[in-house]
């Protein structure tokens, strides 16, 4: 006995068929032959050194005279009285040549003064270096400063940014923008 199909159920076998189809034709490209292509030519590169730039060196650290570390009096001894501040010196100074050295004397003049390692700081006995973005207008006037890494402690990287904004007239070969390190170092 046959069996026919109606006409619903021949279409659904229609498309049961159509999707099966679709289905296999991913997989019938492993099996038709594929033409050979040509292999692709490899590729090259060419690395062309970078434009040699005489590099700057970085400008000169500045240091700083010590200060001496406060002794402390035996019990048995009167204590001493603090030392009186000295007057600035009144020897003639150099007039700098580079930014750097009227750089250098501008802080020597502050420390001269007791105005550039705080007292607090001699007395704990905390010494470091910080690192000190400055920017510098047309004038020869720090304009800006921050710092850019500190020395561990606050009121040394506190007082390197006062002192550096302090500066006033700087040399026409002094930059627009220059990394500047400031040492605090005790005897």
């Amino acid at each position: 006995m046959t069996r026919r199909f109606s006409r619903p159920e021949s279409g659904l076998f229609l498309a049961f068929l159509a999707s099966l189809l679709l289905h296999a034709l991913p997989f019938a490209r492993d099996w038709l032959p594929t033409p050979a292509k040509p292999p692709a030519p490899p590729l090259t590169a060419t690395l062309r050194p970078p434009p040699q730039a005489a590099p700057l060196p970085p400008p000169p650290p500045l240091t700083l005279p010590e200060q001496p570390t406060p002794e402390k009096a035996a019990p048995s001894k009167p204590a001493k009285p603090p030392p009186e501040k000295r007057p600035p010196r009144q020897s003639a100074t150099p007039t700098p040549k580079t930014w750097t050295q009227a750089v250098g004397q501008h802080l020597r003049k502050l420390n001269d003064r007791g105005l550039f390692y705080p007292q607090e700081a001699i007395e704990r006995g905390l010494e470091g270096e910080v690192l000190v973005l400055i920017v510098i207008d047309e004038s020869g006037s720090v304009v800006a400063a921050r710092v850019e890494q500190g020395s561990g402690h606050r009121i040394l990287d506190d007082a390197a940014v006062k002192a550096v904004r302090s500066l006033r007239s700087l040399p026409a070969d002094a930059p627009r923008e220059a990394l500047l390190p400031v040492r605090f170092r005790l005897r």
